[in-house]
Order: C-alpha cells, then structure tokens, then sequence
C-alpha cells in the first residue's frame, strides 16, 4: 500500500507545477451541496444514498480504496489475496488504525474484529432492516441463512446478538486481530471490490456497547467514532457541516489531506455559482444559465476556466411508483392502472426526444450525456475489452449518435400511445392522467428542469394521454414524498457499489427484501396487475440466472445483458442521462480517486488543487 500511495501522491505533486504563477495548495476545501441533497443519516451501514456516503466514505477506512487510475490499492488493509483462486480471501490489516470520536480523541484499537463487526450489523434484519444485504447474503457463505435467522428472531432478541452465532454461521473469521478472512459462495474474482463499500465497512464494538444499537442506528456525528481521513467536526443542519483532518489517521505520512473541508447547502446551482465568484467556494457545477453566459463571452473572467467534468459514476433513470397513494393516503387508481400498462410505458420510453432535457446538464454537448441502459458504465468489461453497457445496448439495437437521440421512434410512440389510450378508456380511466414529480420546494433550478421535462411530455406525446405535474416538498424527500407514496415518477441516479452488473439489476427485482428501489421507490410487489406482475417475474429469474454464473464472466456478462433487455424493452424503469456537466473548479479532478463504483471517489484524499481556477489549457495536460 504505501508504495502505491507515494507514487499517486508523487504524481499529484509532479501534476502541481501546472498552475498558474503565484497559485498555491489549498489548505481549507470549500466544497457545497443543494439543500436538496442534505444527509438523512448518520449511520454509515444503513445508508444506500449517495447524500449520506459522499460525506462518511471520508469518515470510515475500507479495507481497500481506489487510486487516480481507478486501480484497487490498500488502505486499511496492506495487503490482499486468495489461496484458492476467488473462494477464500484474506486482508492483512495495518496494525496502526484507531478509533477516534469527533474531537480526535482516542477511543480504540481498530481490529480485525470491528470488520465482522460492521458486517453482523449489515445482516442482522433486526439493526438494519435489509440495508445493503444483497451483495454480502450473494456473495459470502452463510451469509443469507444468518440475515434469515434474525429475521426469524423477535426484535430485541436480534438486536442483542453479537458475534456468537454469526461466527458460527456466516463464513467470516479472524486468525488474529490484524487478518480477517472471508469465505464466499464461489470463485469471485470480484469481490475485493466488494471491500470499497460500506457493507463491509467496520464498526467498533465498543462503540455499540456504549450508545447501543438504537444510539448507532440513529447516530449524529459527534456520537460517531472515526477511523478514517477526516472526522465531522461540526454539522448544522441545511447550513454546513465541516470535515477535519484526523490527527491519528494511520495514512498521514503517505496521503494528502486538507486541514478542513467545509460544505455549504446552498438552495441552488445559481446561488454556488454566485459563492464561487466571491472566492466562497472552491468548485462549482454549473447550471445552464451561467454555462452560456459564460461560454458565450469571450471577455468574461472564468470564459477560459470552462472545464467539462468526467462523467460520474451515476446512471440515471425514470423510476416508476407502481403504488402511488393520493395525499389522504388512498390508493391513485388512475396513475396505478396506467403505469401497469405495458403500452402506456413504452409510450413514453419510445416517445420521448430527451435532447433538451440533457441540455439542463449540458447545453454546449448535451448529447454526451445519453443514456440507454440501466448500468453504469465501466463497471465491468468482457474479456474481449467490450464495456458491459455496450452489450446492453447491443441486445437493444441501439447505439450512440453524434447527433440525435437514437432510441426516439415517433412512429413506435404512436402506435404504443394509440393502444394505451384504447385500454385504459376501456378500463374507465379518465384520461389524461397525471404523472407526478416532487422537488425541493426551494431551487429554482429544480423548478426550471421539471418545466423542462413537462414540456417535453406535452411536445412529443400531446396531452391527451398523459400530462406531466410538478409538486414539491420543503425538507426530505424520503419522509414527505417516498414514504406515503405520493410520487409517480422519481428521476434519481444510482452508482456501482462494487465492480459487476448485479448490483445494478438487483435493486429492481420482485419479491426480494434487499432490492433498493423495489422497496422504496416502485413499491412493485404491492402491485395487482397479473401481467406486471409477470413480467418482474420474468426479469426476476434472468436476472437470479446471470447471479448463479460464476465460473465464466464473459457467460456472465452476456446473461446480464439480456436481463437488462429485457427490463429495458419493457420499459420497467427508462434510462435517461449520464451526468457530464461544467464547472468552474480549483481541483485537479485527474488527482482524484476514480472509480465506476462505490463512493471512494468522494474522498478527498490527495487532490491536487491550486488557489487560482484552473483553465481548459491547463486540463488538456491532466486528461494526457
């Protein structure tokens, strides 16, 4: 590890003589959010939301992390193997990590032991309701049989279980206190990029005998203990919160650190950028206003600092609610009949020119953001060097066009809009139906995009079928709108928490407790509908079909492709953009982390930054 440590940080010290004259390291990181993104939680186990652990990935050690290039590299652990091929792999740990609370306070060793830990945490039904469970209970021997034992338990008996049975169940084990071994169900070349995500991140012990499971699971920051890069030295709520370097991190020899990182909620896009201007913070992404502003003015001052960013990690989609309840709680007949209908869906799937949706993103090259498949890119190659996205959208028939959004068909779209139309008149629905969107009731950003996409419903399918509505909510999504059902659509991203396409398609299949959107978005095994029904099953079975091909990933890959087709074909959610913006920046986000999955990529560890903006000159140097 400490070798692939000094040679990043090497790098990023060679890459610092590119600056401007007079420009220095930035020692206090002003970074910002939109109060729309705020943190719902402090409890690093339970949360699946990039919101929560863009900010904790800085908290907590994984086992491994990534470099620059994207390269698995040591962190908590030095160093990494198996025996046998994929089956059996063993972490070596530094011997020098420890637990800290907010402060830097010394609280604990941090051992092998808070490893398994943070995974009995994950498992046990009881302390984490089916939170990140689908890649371990996949993955590790015994692993499902445990979460299904304290499923079966009463609730305080499960929460008072430690690690007696799930050493004897699950197949995790510590020779010592510096090795932890994992057991899995087969051969898995990819599970040490498993050790990247806060599923087998740890938990001390001796925290959890001190605030109890109700305290972690409800934690705030200043009852967390720490073990990683920075400790969260102050939080208030939809204002900032402020990361500090850890004084007893093990690494602070051989990475890069700032003293702070600031991060301002802002109420929007348009208020950062008036921030960035005043020196108030050190990188922006820009909204589309001020992109062409600026890109359309040679004298302006930043018209030189335009940088398009590196796509994100992120593939984004329209998420379906196939359970939406009206505001007095009643069940919205009319949304829930239409988007059970398959031709209602493929309507819009095939109806829809997103051209200038993505020019919210992206005016200048908006088409640099199209997406058709549910997987991320990157997230796993074949062993021809062919991206698993590209497989995807081989079974699709569908390719990238340099000048038009390819998966358009006006004449599919009518045809699709004619007999969905033709059903739900005959299921005496009246027509159209609303198709309700929530956002954050305080950025006008959101407002203008969600104008944006409801034009684009009117324009390519009329109003006659179906008419987009934009409603909003004042604080947290998750509690106003996710939780009584109100919305029918969600637009949200989702990233690869570790490297193979699973645990993209895992998240939507039916009957399944660990399936993320299944459970909280779609809602889908409420639903009624006999043929929607069928066809989540279908998917469902090829999808559990491409998890049990272990021995072949190409095989692998291939069968994944086609669960994702299939999904895709039938529209049950419908790709929409990779997220490639612009922005203004002090950060060489070629230093960085890089990662198709996971949330390392947020760390901010041994960036290269200088006080003065970098310019697109300068960024042709660090794409080289």
């Amino acid at each position: 590890m400490k070798k692939a440590l000094s040679f990043i940080l090497a790098i990023a010290l060679v890459l610092s003589c590119v600056s401007f004259a007079g420009a220095e390291e930035i020692k206090n990181f002003k970074d910002y959010q939109t109060q729309a993104n705020e943190m719902e939680t402090f409890c690093y186990h339970y949360s699946q939301a990039a919101v929560d652990l863009n900010v904790l990935v800085n908290c907590f050690d994984h086992l491994l992390t990534n470099d620059a290039a994207g390269a698995l590299v040591g962190s908590a652990a030095k160093s990494w193997s198996s025996p046998d091929g994929g089956q059996t792999w063993i972490f070596e740990l530094n011997d020098d990590i420890t637990w800290v609370d907010y402060k830097g306070e010394y609280m604990a060793d941090c051992i092998a032991e808070d490893w398994m830990t943070g995974l009995e945490w994950v498992l046990n039904y009881a302390k984490n309701q089916s939170a990140n469970t689908s890649m371990p209970i996949e993955m590790i021997k015994g692993a499902g049989e445990y979460y299904e034992y304290t499923k079966s338990l009463p609730t305080e008996e499960a929460k008072a279980l430690r690690l007696d049975k799930f050493q004897e169940m699950v197949g995790v084990s510590c020779p010592d206190d510096y090795t932890i071994q994992f057991e899995c169900v087969d051969k898995l070349s990819y599970f040490p990029s498993v050790a990247t995500y806060n599923c087998l991140a740890p938990i001390s012990g001796e925290l959890l005998d001190e605030i109890g499971v109700d305290g972690y699971f409800g934690a705030s920051y200043d009852t967390l203990w720490y073990n990683g890069p920075y400790t969260i030295t102050e939080y208030i709520y939809q204002n900032e919160k402020v990361l500090t370097k850890n004084p007893s991190y093990h690494a602070l020899d051989e990475v890069k650190l700032f003293d702070t990182v600031t991060v301002k909620m802002v109420e929007s896009a348009d208020v950062a950028y008036e921030m960035f201007a005043a020196g108030e913070l050190d990188y922006i992404e820009l909204p589309a206003s001020k992109l062409n502003t600026i890109y359309n003015d040679a004298n302006h001052e930043f018209n030189k600092n335009l940088i398009e960013a590196r796509p994100t990690k992120y593939s984004y989609q329209i998420h379906f609610a196939y359970d939406k309840k009206n505001e007095d709680g009643t069940p919205d007949v009319a949304w829930n009949t239409a988007v059970a209908n398959e031709n209602f869906r493929l309507a819009l799937y095939y109806g829809l020119d997103v051209t200038n949706y993505l020019a919210r993103l992206n005016d200048i090259n908006p088409l640099s953001c199209q997406n058709y498949a549910y997987t991320g890119n990157a997230v796993a190659v074949n062993s021809q060097g062919v991206d698993y996205t590209q497989l995807v959208r081989d079974e699709l028939g569908l390719q990238y066009a340099p000048d038009h959004y390819s998966r358009y068909n006006a004449e599919k779209a009518a045809e699709y809009k004619a007999k969905a139309i033709e059903e739900l008149t005959a299921a005496g629905i009246e027509l159209p139906v609303k198709m309700v969107q929530y956002i954050s009731g305080s950025s006008t950003t959101a407002k203008e995009t969600a104008d944006v996409f409801n034009n684009m419903i009117k324009t390519y399918l009329g109003d006659d079928l179906v008419v987009g509505e934009t409603k909003t909510y004042v604080s947290k999504q998750a509690t106003e709108v996710r939780d009584p059902q109100l919305a029918g659509i969600y637009i949200n991203g989702w990233g690869a928490d570790f490297a193979d396409p699973s645990n993209f398609l895992g998240q939507e299949t039916y009957g399944e407790d660990n399936a993320y959107y299944s459970q909280m978005y779609s809602k889908i095994n409420n639903a009624t509908d006999a043929k929607l029904i069928e066809t989540y099953k279908e998917f469902t079975r090829l999808t559990n079909e491409a998890k049990a091909i272990t021995d072949d990933l190409d095989a692998r890959y291939a069968a994944f492709a086609k669960a994702e087709a299939y999904m895709i074909e039938h529209a049950l959610v419908i790709p929409l953009y990779y997220n490639v913006a612009w922005e203004l920046t002090k950060v060489n986000n070629y230093s960085k982390v890089y990662s198709a999955y996971g949330s390392h990529a947020e760390r901010y560890v041994n960036w290269e930054t200088s006080t003065v903006p970098y310019t697109a000159e300068e960024y042709k140097a660090f794409v080289k």
